[in-house]
């Protein structure tokens, strides 16, 4: 079945913060370009792709019935997301029970953060760090204390197990982040790591947040093992937060779920959701996930991981030939993690002047400042072949 990932899409003026909020967010997106220089957006994480044609049709036929009322969510709603579970990760028995409806993945993050831990109180997580992490915990009044992962012999990120548990034992931590697949790092876990990790975390009682919103995103033959599945401990003791958006660029219609097993969590979890009327479903949110959620969904991711798989390839390969340039080449997610900090001291160039020098070309690249990289860019692939390709062009004459 053809897809076209080919085509640029004209995004502006189409409520995309992507190409709309350039110059606008100060501390956050990027300046625009040079005058004449047309920008290529490749910093916050949203696809540069038509959805899948099966979510339009489903869109498209709920807003041909002109009333948009009160409503519950059909059986259908969770029909699909057990199906899509079990079907592209191996995960049975997801019931309806199971699952809690948030308004984004950070809102359900927002949610667990107020019904398990008090004010100030410190949560672990990986660094480097998603930046909506940090924002969600700042605005929570919480504090995020950060074990750093550390790069092995090959240039693999690695959890350091001695050092999470140290921070937990010493902070007393209760609630831990785990974001599988990884961002910005793009590690796709192994189940050793997965093992070791949901060990640690049950035998000191933390409660663990699992945010596999990049679930879709495993490259190659790399894995996704959803941690819930590690063992009763881990299922028992963790919420699992996801959501069609990231995978068919849903993000502006806010819909996400959880899953909670433990029927007193998903208790508490529920009243917190529900307490600010805030996470209720939005009728075309559960019509868009019916859309994606269905074979012919499917078939659009299969497609979709290809085009990914080459251009990720194809930004690597610049980075690996590019003298003072590194990046793990990342086994999940669309992001590519860049260390200029060898270019950057050789070049006697600052970071943040060389994010200019990029920007003004119109390579609308994001600082990796603000995910914990002292020294680098996180990029965003998700854009057609060829304009990729034209970003690579302009970064060749930046970094010559």
């Amino acid at each position: 079945m053809p897809f076209d990932f080919d085509t640029m899409l004209d995004r502006v003026g189409r409520d995309a913060t992507a190409v709309d909020a350039l110059g606008k967010l100060e501390g956050f997106a990027p300046d625009p370009p040079a005058a004449g220089v047309e920008p290529i957006p490749m910093w916050i994480a949203d696809m540069n792709f038509p959805t899948a044609p099966s979510v339009i049709q489903a869109i498209t036929e709920r807003a041909q019935h002109p009333a948009f009322g009160y409503f519950r969510p059909k059986q259908a709603y969770y029909d699909a997301i057990s199906w899509w579970w079990e079907t592209r990760h191996g995960t049975p028995g997801i019931a309806k029970e199971h699952i809690g409806y948030h308004n984004g993945v950070l809102g359900g993050l927002a949610s667990v953060l107020y019904a398990f831990t008090e004010p100030n109180e410190r949560v672990l997580v990986h660094s480097p760090t998603y930046i909506g992490f940090t924002n969600t915990a700042r605005l929570c009044k919480r504090t995020l204390e950060s074990s750093p992962l550390v790069r092995d012999s090959a240039g693999v990120w690695r959890m350091d197990f001695d050092d999470m548990e140290r921070r937990i034992v010493e902070h007393g931590i209760r609630v831990a982040i785990f974001c599988s697949p990884h961002n910005p790092c793009g590690r796709a876990w192994e189940r050793g790591e997965i093992e070791r990790a949901a060990e640690l975390f049950a035998a000191h009682n933390v409660l663990v947040i699992a945010d596999e919103i990049w679930a879709d995103f495993a490259l190659r033959d790399a894995p996704f093992i959803p941690y819930h599945t590690i063992s009763e401990a881990a299922r028992v003791g963790s919420i699992t937060l996801s959501a069609p958006s990231k995978t068919f660029n849903l993000a502006g219609l806010q819909g996400s779920y959880s899953f909670t097993f433990e029927e007193q969590l998903r208790t508490r979890l529920a009243q917190q959701s529900v307490s600010s009327h805030y996470n209720d479903i939005n009728v075309l949110s559960m019509h868009a996930l019916l859309g994606a959620y269905t074979t012919e969904g499917a078939a659009w991711v299969d497609e979709l991981q290809k085009v990914l798989v080459r251009n990720v390839d194809a930004l690597c390969d610049f980075v690996d030939a590019a003298d003072g340039l590194e990046a793990y080449r990342p086994e999940a997610t669309y992001m590519v993690f860049i260390d200029c900090t060898q270019w950057c001291a050789t070049q006697g160039v600052a970071i943040g002047d060389l994010e200019k020098r990029l920007w003004d070309a119109g390579v609308a690249i994001q600082d990796g400042r603000m995910f914990g990289g002292p020294c680098h860019l996180r990029a965003n692939v998700a854009l057609p072949y060829a304009k990729v390709q034209e970003a690579i062009e302009r970064m060749e004459r930046i970094f010559a």
